[in-house]
This record gives C-alpha cells, sequence and structure tokens, in this order.
C-alpha cells in the first residue's frame, strides 16, 4: 500500500501539470478557450483508446509488470515534450501528453483495482479514498511546481492579464516546459526500477477457459451499479476537468481576483489541497457512514458552491471555486468502488469501462466552447449540471441489482 500510493501521487501529480500548462500553452500558440481545452480532450481521448487493451494487457502480464510498463510508457512521452518544446510543435505538444495519458490509463486500470480488491470488499470505499488521497497530495503540489518552473520563467505567466507578447516572447516561453518534464521522466524511470525490485503481493486472475466461462455465465450489463456507473465517471470528469483547467484563467479575471496567472497558480494549490483534505477524511467517515450517502452529500455541496462561483463575483465567486474540490474529493474513488462492487471474476473488465468512462474529460471542450460563446463564469453551470448526475447516481444508480460470486473480488 506504501508503494502504491506513490504511484497515486505519481499521476496526480503529472496529471495536474496540465493545469499550469495549458495557460502557458494557450499563451504560447495563441489560442482561443476551445482551441485551448481541445489540449485537455486528447490527453483524456487517451482513456478512450487504452482501457481496454490496459484490461487485456493485465490479463496477460498480470498487475506488477503493468504497472512498470505504464511508468515506462509515461517517461517516453515526458521526453517527447522537449522536442515539442524546442520546435516548439503544437502537434507534437499534444502527441506526447496523448502517450503520457496512455501510459496513466494503464496505471489506473491496474492499481485501482488492486487496491480495492487487495483487502476486504466492505472496505474497498475507504480503501481506495485513502490511497486517493495520496493522488491529490501530487495534485496539491504539482501547481506549485508548474508555477515556478513553467508560469514563473515565462512572461506568460508573470504578465498582466490583458497584456499581449510578442513573437519573440512567445518562443522564449515555450523553452520552460523541458526542464520540468525531464525531472518528470528521470523520476518515472526511478519509480519503474523500485516497483520491479519489490515483491507486490499476488492476485491470481482468472485467465484462458475460466475467464471465458465467467464472461459467458455473468454479462456486466446485469449489473446496474457498472451500468450507471459508467456514465458518472464520465460526467464527473466533465465537472473535475472543467473546474481544474479554467481555474487559472477564471481567478485571474480583474473581476474575480485580478492576479497574473503565476499567482492563481498558488490558489489553484488549495483546490488540489481540499481534495487531499477531503479524501483522507472521506476515508475515515466512510468506515462508518455509508459510502452512497457520502456521495450524495459531497453532490448536493458540489452544486451549491458551483452555483455561486457562477453569479457572484470578486472573493465570493473565487474562493466558492476553490471549495468544490473539497466536495469533488470523494467522488472518483466513491464512484468507481461502488461501480465495479459485486463484479467477481469480471471485476477487470468492470474497471476498464470504467477508466475508459475517464475519457468523459475530454468534454471540457464543450465547456471551452460556452466561455467563449456565454462567458466564462457561466460556462460553469454545466458543472452544476454534473454534479445532479452524481447525486443521482448516490441515490439510485449504485444499488446493485446482483452480484457474482466471491463478494465483487477475483479468487486469491
Amino acid at each position: 500500500m506504501y508503494l502504491l500510493t506513490s504511484l497515486f501521487f505519481m499521476w496526480g501529480f503529472i496529471t495536474v501539470i496540465n493545469n499550469t500548462l495549458l495557460p502557458h500553452l494557450r499563451s504560447v500558440f495563441d489560442l482561443n478557450y476551445t482551441e485551448t481545452t481541445v489540449i485537455e480532450s486528447v490527453w483524456f481521448i487517451a482513456y478512450f483508446v487504452a482501457s481496454i487493451p490496459s484490461a487485456r494487457l493485465i490479463e496477460r502480464i498480470g498487475y506488477k509488470k503493468s504497472l512498470i510498463a505504464g511508468l515506462g510508457i509515461m517517461a517516453a512521452g515526458a521526453l517527447l515534450m522537449v522536442p515539442a518544446a524546442r520546435l516548439p510543435s503544437y502537434a507534437v505538444t499534444l502527441c506526447a501528453l496523448f502517450i503520457i495519458a496512455c501510459g496513466i490509463t494503464l496505471l489506473q486500470v491496474a492499481a485501482n483495482p488492486y487496491v480495492a480488491v487487495v483487502g476486504p470488499a466492505e472496505s474497498a470505499p475507504a480503501r481506495l479514498n485513502l490511497v486517493q488521497a495520496f493522488n491529490s497530495l501530487g495534485t496539491m503540489f504539482a501547481p506549485l511546481f508548474g508555477g515556478y518552473l513553467i508560469l514563473g520563467r515565462a512572461a506568460s505567466g508573470t504578465a498582466s492579464a490583458n497584456q499581449v507578447l510578442s513573437q519573440a516572447q512567445r518562443l522564449a516561453d515555450a523553452q520552460s516546459v523541458q526542464l520540468p518534464y525531464l525531472i518528470v521522466a528521470a523520476v518515472l524511470v526511478l519509480l519503474a526500477i523500485v516497483i520491479a525490485r519489490f515483491p507486490l503481493p499476488a492476485i491470481a486472475l482468472p485467465g484462458g477457459a475460466a475467464l471465458r466461462a465467467a464472461r459467458g455465465q455473468d454479462s456486466l450489463w446485469r449489473h446496474r451499479n457498472l451500468v450507471f456507473g459508467i456514465p458518472a465517471i464520465f460526467i464527473y470528469l466533465i465537472a473535475e476537468i472543467g473546474v481544474a483547467n479554467l481555474f487559472i484563467n477564471f481567478v485571474s479575471q480583474p473581476e474575480i481576483g485580478n492576479l497574473t496567472h503565476e499567482a492563481a497558480s498558488h490558489y489553484l494549490f488549495l483546490l488540489w489541497g481540499g481534495m487531499m483534505v477531503g479524501r483522507f477524511a472521506g476515508s475515515a467517515l466512510m468506515r462508518t457512514v455509508k459510502a452512497e450517502t457520502v456521495l450524495a452529500g459531497a453532490s448536493i455541496g458540489a452544486g451549491i458552491v458551483m452555483l455561486v462561483a457562477s453569479f457572484a463575483t470578486g472573493s465570493v465567486a473565487m474562493w466558492a471555486l476553490i471549495s468544490v474540490g473539497l466536495f469533488h474529493s470523494v467522488m472518483f474513488p466513491t464512484i468507481f468502488t461502488l461501480g465495479i462492487k459485486g463484479l467477481g471474476a469480471r471485476t477487470e473488465d468492470g474497471a476498464g469501462l470504467l477508466i475508459m468512462a475517464i475519457a468523459g474529460g475530454a468534454l471540457v471542450v464543450v465547456q471551452g466552447w460556452l466561455a467563449d460563446r456565454f462567458g466564462l463564469q457561466l460556462s460553469f453551470l454545466l458543472t452544476v449540471v454534473c454534479e445532479v448526475y452524481v447525486l443521482f447516481y448516490a441515490l439510485w444508480g449504485a444499488k446493485p441489482t446482483s452480484a457474482s460470486p466471491g463478494g465483487g473480488q477475483p479468487p486469491a
């Protein structure tokens, strides 16, 4: 568990570097909000493309080798960011981010169900919320890392909101992403070496005829908690990614926080810090309160603060948007564990579909379009709609209609 938390930390850290990278690339390539959010859409399309192949790879080579392979793919993508910055090339940048996201997808498909099934099924939501808290620790520090090494070393990061940069300044800014991604690649390679030498507990997976028999006897679509859990993950990711990726641009506006992008990245640190605090609290709370109840309360709280962020101004709107991290914190790990509950030998198949649903983050481009058309602040009403579906899932969709033998765990 200690070692697995380092994986959750790293993919959270790398994912949230994008939150500082996007406003940076918006300045470098002179993009509008729609074009900026397309960058993040490419990142999340990787989850759709790579999830099922990742589940099949885990069946063939097991959890441990899959974790190592995922780290290696991520390191390769991080290294590709160096030539992308030197050129600079929008297309190569998209390619590098896609490769990194494919590696993270493999880690997600392997690590999330591994944590869920490595202990008692009834404590799986609390256990996954606990390791996801360390994911949030990574997301909390990433804005400081990106703010200092990317935005803090770029003219776009230290300029006022309305300042226009010259072409020479944009070219110089593009170079600032090289050092951060070299550091990331080195850490990923080191972590892969550590995992390769560490004796992780083996979880036996059904294979060959046994797996085919399990698939033939138990259709995944008989499980209501999975059927409604897939769109719950998909829709929740639209909310989480929309808030995080447009946060710096939002609080930098004169009528909200009137901050530089570098200064705004420090407040993004608080947004992700709320995610970490919420997951530690959620992990403790779910030992005595049903996971569905906690999820329902979180969705109601998130909907309220997003309404405030959509219509208020100044510090009230800014702090409302920051506080949504506290409510979003428990949503992904709780939906995930409720979604795979009772799947038995089909747990990996269900996990692959749930991780594929993270592709919902690609629809952040819809919020980018809304921001261009109706204004950035009103675009956050899309987030409110997403919270309503999460509430529906917590109250009704998460109730399992059937269970496979084994209480939701593959045989040990």
